[in-house]
């Protein structure tokens, strides 16, 4: 090769180079680099209702360590589903019936998963006010493709004292 061709072939490589972004001497110009945080932003209002929500998680935690034996298979989770009926009843109470706490931090609060929003979405409808999970209410999971023994008011029941056996509630139809 002769002279005349290397430097050719160095003049297009620096042009290649400087295209794609470097610079013709072969130093890469500094870009700082972007900060990742993982931290999430809390809204406005959020340090009033954390406190009852961490005590209620401590609480989840502990019903979720806690031993099951000589429990039916089924009342092991009853504690799990009563806690998250409390939470979940907690944040609506606040947002729909006192209106203590913004659409904001509802909203937060439905996406940070401190709330079951197809519950709360049941609650909205005449008839489901008092609904204690949503199992309870699906025909599927019941015998003649009903609704559970739970959703039946208590002066039509032939027992007096009953429990779901989904999630242990003693009642939680609209007119008890």
């Amino acid at each position: 090769m002769t002279s005349k061709s290397l430097s050719n072939s160095f003049i297009f490589c620096a042009r290649v180079a400087a295209s794609d972004g470097a610079s013709v001497t072969g130093v890469q110009p500094k870009v700082m680099p972007k900060v990742k945080t993982n931290r999430v932003k809390y809204p406005v209002g959020w340090e009033l209702i954390e406190p009852t929500l961490s005590e209620l998680q401590a609480k989840m935690r502990e019903a979720e360590n806690d031993p099951h034996d000589g429990k039916r298979k089924c009342e092991a989770l009853w504690p799990i589903f009563k806690i998250a009926h409390q939470k979940s009843r907690y944040i609506f109470d606040l947002f729909h019936r006192r209106k203590e706490i913004s659409k904001e931090l509802y909203e937060f609060c439905m996406d940070q998963g401190y709330a079951d929003r197809n519950l709360i979405a049941k609650w909205k409808k005449p008839g489901y006010e008092r609904l204690c999970c949503l199992r309870c209410m699906q025909p599927r999971d019941h015998n003649f493709q009903t609704t559970c023994v739970c959703r039946v008011p208590q002066h039509l029941r032939e027992e007096k004292v009953i429990e779901c056996v989904h999630c242990g509630c003693k009642g939680c139809a609209s007119g008890d």
